[in-house]
């Protein structure tokens, strides 16, 4: 992967995504906030700062996304129309989703509207197709909302983002797989808490209408909300809900998260009011993430022990049963060694074995700018997708 296109590139998927090089700042870090020198601490967003190539001198920058709306460069894909849904391509036999988020279109987050190729990427096709041939059958696609909604929540689209971001999706339920639509946006819009949740829910109900045709799509409110006032989490999902719903959009799931990056291992102790989130259609999922480093973060690649992908779920595990619900694991991984391998077996042995309240799993991340990042699931070089691509595609 170039410096040049991964500085101020890179958005986070775990509250603290970090590449190769490390979290360095944002909100809630503790950890060291320097960087090794010939890197530098580079702003991503205002929960997540990385260490990037760049300037040796190891400074923290605060600037603040740009709310100035510009074009976007309009892309037109670069492969032909997928091959007609097979059986034998999408099956998995295990679990009802079981895939990767395919990260990209919501990089760069302190250059929007940016420029496509340059400051974000869509996800690339051929690699999808790669992965449906082996089996997965679930794509988390990211996305910005400031980029598909440049000047407010209830203001008109972009059309050369929205035509790109619908180009993916449809590629991916052409092929006879789910695609998620994940605003990956921590409940934030251009850096602030989202706190008018009437416009939170028409947001929701103009994009859904794009969609409602689609079975294949599933919604995914919006990821990692946190450090918010938890009563708030509760009223953005209902409104997402609501709004979805009202869009005519009756056949889809609806994926859910909560605060505290929407954790596994905090679940039960931060997200309880949850509970109480109503679907006329009764399609709720709840998503949450896990990472088994030992912050949690993902940020690094040694796991805790070879118990802990067990170890951190399970009370959210009681959680689901103790509240007739169902979740998928919409994040999930470790690095490439074989303690980590172990614990992810055992984390996904444990869904396998509580299929009545685990839906699925979701690894972090796939996508095309991932370069060496240890988590890295895109084929055919993607350091996690030769590491780990045998391990999960025995779980399919």
């Amino acid at each position: 992967m170039k410096a040049s296109i991964v500085a101020g590139a890179l958005a986070t998927g775990a509250a603290a995504q970090s590449g190769a090089w490390g979290q360095c700042g944002g909100q809630g870090w503790s950890g060291a906030k320097t960087c090794i020198s010939g890197y530098t601490c580079t702003f991503v967003n205002d929960w997540y700062s990385q260490c990037l190539p760049g300037a040796a001198a190891p400074v923290t920058t605060t600037a603040k996304p740009t709310t100035t709306a510009q074009p976007t460069t309009l892309v037109t894909s670069k492969t032909s129309s997928p091959p007609a849904a097979t059986t034998s391509a999408v099956a998995n036999g295990k679990f009802k989703w079981f895939g990767f988020s395919e990260s990209g279109a919501e990089f760069g987050q302190d250059t929007y509207p940016g420029l496509w190729g340059k400051h974000f990427i869509f996800p690339d096709n051929n690699a999808i197709q790669t992965l449906i041939n082996q089996g997965y059958n679930t794509f988390r696609v990211d996305f910005a909302m400031e980029r598909l909604s440049p000047s407010s929540l209830t203001g008109s689209f972009d059309s050369a983002y929205l035509k790109n971001l619908t180009q993916s999706i449809n590629y991916i339920t052409n092929a006879g797989a789910y695609a998620v639509l994940d605003p990956h946006n921590y409940g934030r819009y251009f850096g602030n808490i989202i706190t008018d949740v009437n416009a939170f829910g028409t947001w929701w109900t103009n994009l859904a209408k794009l969609f409602a045709s689609n079975s294949r799509v599933v919604f995914d409110t919006n990821n990692e909300y946190n450090t918010m006032p938890q009563d708030l989490v509760l009223q953005l999902n209902q409104a997402a809900i609501n709004g979805i719903r009202s869009a005519g959009a009756t056949s889809q799931y609806i994926f859910v998260e909560g605060n505290s990056w929407t954790g596994a291992w905090t679940w039960n102790v931060t997200n309880n009011n949850l509970a109480a989130l109503t679907d006329s259609q009764n399609k709720i999922v709840y998503q949450m993430h896990q990472y088994l480093d030992s912050d949690g973060s993902g940020t690094s690649p040694n796991c805790v022990s070879t118990e802990i992908g067990v170890q951190r779920i399970v009370g959210a595990t009681k959680w689901l049963r103790d509240n007739g619900k169902v979740g998928i694991l919409g994040e999930f991984a470790g690095g490439p060694n074989s303690v980590c391998e172990t614990a992810i077996k055992g984390l996904l042995d444990h869904l396998k074995a509580n299929s009545d309240v685990w839906q699925g799993a979701l690894w972090w991340a796939a996508g095309p700018w991932w370069g060496d990042y240890m988590y890295s699931f895109e084929p055919p070089s993607g350091t996690a997708y030769q590491y780990y691509n045998n391990l999960l595609r025995s779980y399919q």
